[in-house]
């Protein structure tokens, strides 16, 4: 009974070992607006689709975020959003895709705070022009950010924090770069 006893006390402190290691360090953030959408006359305004322009940001997007060897992506449920992380969900890992998970952008305070818990060391969110500037103001904790341009498509928000024992403990990096 003292080794079953012994193993149990074992395994879960081996576990919860695990679990705080896993989120300490550093965690990247990488938020963008959707690329470009298709703005002809005959597009869907209900959920527009992305322009020859946009699909090839998207292209792009792969080779410049392939550095940063993202785990984790999130779209809104707007399909330009979800087609602008399409090809980077397809080709980050040869033989599988990452799945893209949808976030409420009405919600963007509790997506934060969502973000800030997740076991990632980096995560990709695919927004919009007004909430990717709001959520990185919320990952940051400070309002630096302002919302983009209707006509901006080309900007990165690249966030990295430091945790401690699972939880947000210092802002290491905010920057914006252009793509």
């Amino acid at each position: 009974m003292k080794i079953i006893v012994f193993l149990f006390i074992g395994a879960f402190l081996f576990a919860s070992s695990v679990e705080l290691h896993a989120q300490t360090g550093e965690i990247t953030y990488i938020l963008f607006r959707h690329a470009e959408k298709d703005a002809s006359p005959t597009a869907n305004r209900a959920d527009v689709d992305l322009s020859d322009a946009g699909r090839q940001r998207a292209a792009r997007l792969v080779d410049v975020l392939r550095p940063y060897r993202p785990e984790q992506i999130f779209a809104t449920i707007f399909r330009r959003a979800r087609l602008t992380v399409t090809p980077l969900a397809e080709t980050l890992k040869p033989g599988y895709r990452l799945m893209i998970q949808t976030y409420d952008h009405t919600g963007i305070e509790e997506f934060a705070a969502r973000l800030l818990k997740l076991n990632a060391r980096t995560v990709v969110v695919s927004g919009h022009n007004t909430t990717t500037p709001e959520l990185a103001n919320f990952l940051i904790k400070q309002q630096k950010y302002k919302a983009l341009d209707e006509t901006e498509f080309d900007k990165i928000f690249i966030i990295r924090i430091k945790r401690s024992r699972g939880k947000p403990d210092k802002v290491l990096e905010d920057r914006v770069i252009t793509y």
